[in-house]
This record gives structure tokens, C-alpha cells and sequence, in this order.
């Protein structure tokens, strides 16, 4: 009788301890799900006929890619949505696209756009200011940074200056229409917890994105290997 109550506590122990990791294991499992679906946007977005103007992916110097945001009850309308940041290498931005970082957003103003469905966003980040504005701890768009729906199709070279000269440009597709879309008011900030189980590590984002720290998960290669063939080299004017 009593080996039959040390064998039950025992078992009871071992499964009490292996919770913690079974449920580490899943997150991770949600971080490799959100490089997977980040790609699977951004190729879907990349096909559609009247999608983001090349001339302003190949001056991108980031994109950030949140799939199948939903509206939360943060606020009234508001959203909170995981995604993921890529940025090109080199210190000028002018190398391959890289391993991304975990990225969070949260706003209390686009509420109205989601509805009962997921809206997926893209932003590009398109000059130095904006990367680093978005590599800090939080930026919030159009205070931090300054920001402007995107243009589409082959509308870049008619976008106003306002738009030409934003640091973030943010677009939105949701129930098949894809559109550039105001995020003002909106705040971008580094997922740290879900870099680190990805990771293996407590990293910044701008040590993945920017300083080549880590090597690209398997997971990601689908994402990074499709911006390095839709824009494999920064066309940005830069001083020489």
C-alpha cells in the first residue's frame, strides 16, 4: 500500500514538472506559427494585381508584417495584434534581408476596420529615423514616427509628399481588400517574452535585425527567402 502512494505521488510530481515545459514548447510553437503565417501574408499581398508599388519595397528598410489582427477589448474598437519585423542587413541597410524579431501592436483606433474578421497589416519602415524609432522600446505612430496610409498598384508615383516623406507607410487587407490605411495613434513595441523562446535567449530586437546575432530559424526562411527575391537590394537615394 505504501509503494502504491509513493508510485501515485511520484507520477503526480513528474506531471506536475513537465507542465511548464509542455507549455513553453507550445508558445514556441505559436512563434514559429506567426513566421509561417507573416510569409503566407505577405506572398498572398505580393500577388494581388494592385499590391505594394515595388518602387517603395525596394526603399524599404524594414517590413513588418502583423497576420490576422483581431479586435480585443482594449479600449473601445480597440486591437492588439503579433507579428513580426525583418529588416535588410548592413549598417546602411544595403544587405540581404535578415533574421525578424518578434513584434507587438496595439491600438485603440482601427477597431472599426476589423469587425468580426482578422485584418492583416504590412508596414513598411522606409528610412534610418524610422528603423530606429521602431528598434526602440515603444514607438507610437504619427508622435514617434511619422506615418501615412501607403500607396498601391501604381499609385507611388502619384503619392503626396506627405507620403513620400513618412517614415512608416501601413497598409491593411481585410475581406480580400487590400488598401493603405491610417494606423496614427497605433503603438509598436519588441515582444521580448516571445524573442526569447524563439531565440533561446533574452535579445533585443535590434541585436536579431540589425547586428546578425542570431542565424535564421527554419521557420523564417520562407519570409526572409521571399523579400530577398522580391527586393534583394535597397534603391533608396543615399549620400555617397
Amino acid at each position: 500500500m505504501k509503494l502504491m502512494r509513493f508510485v501515485v505521488a511520484g507520477t503526480v510530481l513528474l506531471s506536475v514538472a513537465s507542465q511548464p515545459a509542455a507549455a513553453s514548447a507550445q508558445q514556441t510553437e505559436n512563434e514559429r506559427d506567426r513566421l509561417r503565417a507573416a510569409a503566407v501574408v505577405l506572398k498572398e499581398i505580393f500577388g494581388m494585381p494592385d499590391s505594394i508599388p515595388q518602387e517603395l519595397l525596394d526603399k524599404a528598410e524594414c517590413v513588418i508584417v502583423f497576420p490576422s489582427v483581431k479586435k480585443v477589448a482594449l479600449g473601445i474598437g480597440g486591437s492588439y495584434g503579433r507579428g513580426v519585423i525583418a529588416c535588410r542587413g548592413g549598417s546602411t541597410f544595403d544587405g540581404s534581408w535578415g533574421a525578424p524579431a518578434m513584434f507587438a501592436l496595439e491600438a485603440a483606433s482601427i477597431g472599426f476596420q476589423l469587425g468580426a474578421q482578422a485584418t492583416d497589416f504590412i508596414l513598411l519602415v522606409m528610412n534610418d529615423r524610422g528603423a530606429s524609432s521602431v528598434m526602440g522600446s515603444k514607438v507610437k505612430l504619427g508622435a514617434d514616427a511619422s506615418v501615412a496610409a501607403g500607396p498601391k498598384g501604381r499609385a507611388a508615383g502619384a503619392a503626396t509628399d506627405i507620403v513620400m516623406q513618412a517614415e512608416i507607410l501601413t497598409y491593411s487587407r481585410a475581406r480580400g481588400l487590400f488598401a493603405g490605411v491610417s494606423l496614427e495613434g497605433s503603438t509598436l513595441r519588441s515582444d521580448g517574452d516571445a524573442n526569447e523562446r524563439l531565440y533561446g535567449r533574452k535579445i533585443e530586437a535590434r541585436e536579431i535585425t540589425r547586428s546578425g546575432a542570431v542565424a535564421i530559424p527554419s521557420d523564417a526562411r520562407p519570409l526572409v527567402d521571399l523579400l530577398n527575391a522580391r527586393s534583394p537590394r535597397n534603391l533608396s537615394s543615399r549620400p555617397k
